[in-house]
């Protein structure tokens, strides 16, 4: 399974050698892995420093580099120029998808994403039955935002009544904002291997944002992340520390149930976003969207 790699310590240097990333602090080694065993590269630390090779053969394998404010949300990525084969093409017919084609994906993506929550509360003893209802009421373009009326009742269910999300805050809000950028980070690079370009978005549509596809693609998993972090917190772990992002990064390995089988989290994005590059080609949409946490999931440890 390919690994996140998390730079957090200051002052280290990132270098490549012989198929590796060799991480150094003051000439001393301090460590290595490699570049084929990486699946995304997340810097927290200030002063850190790299050859430009690091960059170029990251690039080459379709991995995301991804920079962090002191949030621990992403400020910048480092995007591949080339991807997937069909690139060219598939981005032409990501450009020309018509609003109609669009709207359906995304009112998929939205149920998808409010069922997702509901199967976290069931999960932590809830009734769920309220967002199996919503979910299905979404109509093509979600007009009557339903996905801000589940949160709504979502975000104090999972986390208690004196919760707020707040994209500026710690604790809670932290560890959300991590496990959220090793999310990006997975969703980005299955974007790229796929030929797809990661602004042209379904539906977020920021002019300022310009990874608005991840953004969009990533909504059927954000309660995933949610669910890993109230283990995490669960386990005494209430701030983003280096053992708190070491269990969060490992989302991607989380089996998910869906309608071809049970797969980890980080391959099912890749299922889903070629799914998503066809339904642009064929202007027809056929999402593989996932359903459920596998039913022997364990929690993290």
């Amino acid at each position: 399974m390919e690994r996140i790699v998390d730079i957090e310590t200051e002052g280290l240097f990132l270098a490549v050698h012989r198929g590796f990333l060799v991480v150094s602090a003051e000439g001393e080694e301090q460590g290595r892995i490699a570049l084929d065993d990486i699946g995304g590269l997340i810097v927290h630390a200030h002063g850190t420093t790299w050859s430009s090779t690091v960059f170029t053969r990251l690039s080459e394998r379709a991995v995301p580099v991804v920079i962090c404010g002191s949030n621990h949300a992403p400020v910048a990525c480092v995007w591949p120029l080339e991807g997937h084969h069909l690139q060219a093409g598939r981005m032409r017919a990501q450009l020309a998808s018509s609003r109609p084609l669009c709207k359906q994906m995304w009112a998929r993506i939205v149920a998808s994403k409010i069922r997702m929550q509901g199967q976290m509360l069931e999960r932590q003893g809830q009734d769920a039955g309220a967002f199996l209802n919503l979910a299905r009421k979404v109509r093509s373009g979600d007009p009557d935002n339903l996905e801000a009326q589940a949160a709504r009742r979502y975000w104090k269910a999972m986390f208690g009544r004196g919760f707020s999300r707040n994209h500026d805050g710690d604790g809670i809000n932290g560890l959300l904002n991590y496990g959220y950028t090793v999310l990006r980070a997975i969703v980005s690079r299955a974007i790229c291997a796929a030929g797809l370009h990661p602004t042209i978005s379904i539906f977020h549509s920021n002019r300022a944002n310009a990874f608005g596809l991840a953004d969009d693609l990533m909504e059927p998993y954000r309660p995933l992340v949610d669910w890993m972090v109230l283990q995490v917190v669960r386990d005494g772990h209430t701030e983003v520390t280096p053992e708190s992002k070491r269990l969060l990064a490992t989302i991607g390995t989380i089996d998910l149930a869906s309608a071809a089988g049970t797969s980890p989290l980080g391959l099912h994005v890749h299922r889903l976003v070629h799914s998503v590059a066809t339904s642009f080609e064929s202007s027809t949409v056929n999402l593989e969207l996932p359903e459920a946490l596998a039913e022997h999931t364990i929690e993290p440890a």
